[in-house]
């Protein structure tokens, strides 16, 4: 993909590619790509290791390790999960209360919806079991209710490149691209669109480019452009929670630009699963027929709605705090691996735009993965996550990471960040030797 080849080209120094923009990838996170957790649940084997030694062994590292960076919620047993789940659920809901059942209005679920139809400043909000099942009835409603099939979406966006053309095999909607440059578009390029189109999806951020976002200006302006061409505006907000502090505005702001927004509980939030799909009441009314008839009107959803509570009490007020401390590890990773004299790198973007960043190094991912977890089982401090190649098209002898800032982070100094990565390249140094 284009966007792939201009990462690397022409960048000779880390100070260049420290200085390159652009953007995205990850889940509670530090997601791979096509992943739901940072690859500690899905890591290639070290040398000689079977697939499963090699999982096991990583997972071991993580769970022994005294410190990490970046956390996976997938380092926790089941045992430890439904423990936490009880211990968290006061703050967010009674657990006397009944359970749900099929999403009715009077139990945990329809809670849920209110709370998250109040965090985002809509009329109604629904439930989804996830992100591409709400991306789809959205985008299915539109093309209803525009009489317009077509959407125009980026080719770096979730609906692309995660969800398995679903919105064309499942939905029947066809997608043209405004733009395929590493950026959300511009009011120009959805101006200039050479035909009529429905619907424009805009994912903030745009995960697969760098989580990167557009100014407050460029977004209002963007979706002008849509509206002049009688269409409606989507947000594929999966991440949209994070947003706030670049735009400088509240999420009702954010989201009364959209027509109908999804949000994502387990991304950002730490939840099990589930999805909302945010909008006016006659659209949301809508979304609920189609949900059924998609599959998702399910039994019970009470451990996935509960756990969602939970992340919008504790997770969504720290976000201020998480985008801050990612702007402080993200100089700090820059400055370590100059200081590791490291020929070229990338930290992109070089100020990140939410609490999530992409670092870029010169090197295998199975090398690097194997540094991770030597670091993790000799030093007690786990830095990364999963290394991965870029997507096919990108340049050669180069592998990239998710750095999600969430707790685990915000107890780490900048000078204990720069440590760390210059250890870690010592053991870059020690697998590639």
């Amino acid at each position: 993909m284009r966007h792939m080849k201009e990462a690397g080209a022409g960048v000779t120094g880390a100070g260049a590619s420290e200085g390159v923009t652009g953007s995205d990838t990850t889940g509670p996170d530090g997601t791979s790509p096509g992943t739901t957790d940072p690859g500690v649940t899905s890591g290639a084997p070290g040398e000689g290791e079977t697939a499963a030694a090699g999982l096991a062994r990583r997972l071991a590292a993580f769970r022994g390790a005294e410190r990490l960076l970046t956390g996976s919620a997938s380092l926790e047993t089941v045992r430890e999960r439904l423990d936490r789940l009880v211990a968290e659920a006061p703050a967010g809901y009674d657990l006397d209360s009944r359970p749900d059942f099929y999403g009715d209005e009077d139990s945990i679920v329809g809670e849920l919806e209110r709370r998250t139809a109040d965090a985002l400043g809509t009329e109604a909000a629904a439930f989804f079991p996830s992100g591409t099942m709400a991306q789809q009835v959205a985008l299915r409603c539109w093309a209803g209710r525009t009489g317009n099939a077509t959407v125009a979406g980026h080719p770096l966006s979730h609906l692309e490149m995660h969800e398995r053309d679903a919105y064309a095999v499942v939905s029947g909607l066809r997608m043209v691209h405004p733009t395929d440059a590493p950026r959300l578009p511009t009011a120009a390029e959805v101006s200039g669109l050479a035909e009529p189109f429905g619907a424009l999806a805009l994912e903030l951020p745009l995960r697969d480019a760098g989580f990167v976002l557009p100014s407050w200006d460029e977004l209002t302006a963007v979706v002008a452009a849509a509206r002049e061409r009688d269409a409606v505006v989507h947000f594929d907000g999966a991440r949209l929670w994070e947003c706030g502090p670049h735009f400088g505005r509240t999420l009702p702001e954010i989201a009364a630009l959209a027509d109908s927004v999804y949000v994502s509980f387990y991304k950002t939030l730490g939840g099990i699963s589930g999805a909302a799909l945010a909008g006016s009441e006659d659209f949301v009314e809508e979304a609920r027929t189609w949900q059924h008839r998609y599959g998702g009107r399910q039994f019970q959803q009470w451990p996935a709605a509960l756990a969602a509570l939970i992340g919008l009490d504790r997770e969504l007020p720290r976000l201020p705090e998480y985008v801050a401390q990612a702007g402080v590890v993200a100089r700090a990773l820059g400055e370590g691996l100059t200081g590791a004299g490291v020929p070229w790198f990338r930290v992109h973007p070089k100020v990140p735009h939410t609490h999530q960043f992409q670092v870029w190094l010169p090197h295998p991912p199975a090398l690097l993965d194997e540094a991770v977890v030597r670091q993790a089982e000799e030093t007690g401090t786990g830095l990364f996550q999963r290394w991965f190649e870029p997507a096919p098209g990108g340049p050669p002898g180069v592998a990239l990471t998710e750095v999600t800032v969430a707790a685990s982070a915000l107890e780490w100094t900048a000078g204990e960040v720069r440590a760390a990565v210059r250890a870690f390249m010592e053991f870059v140094g020690r697998v590639g030797g």
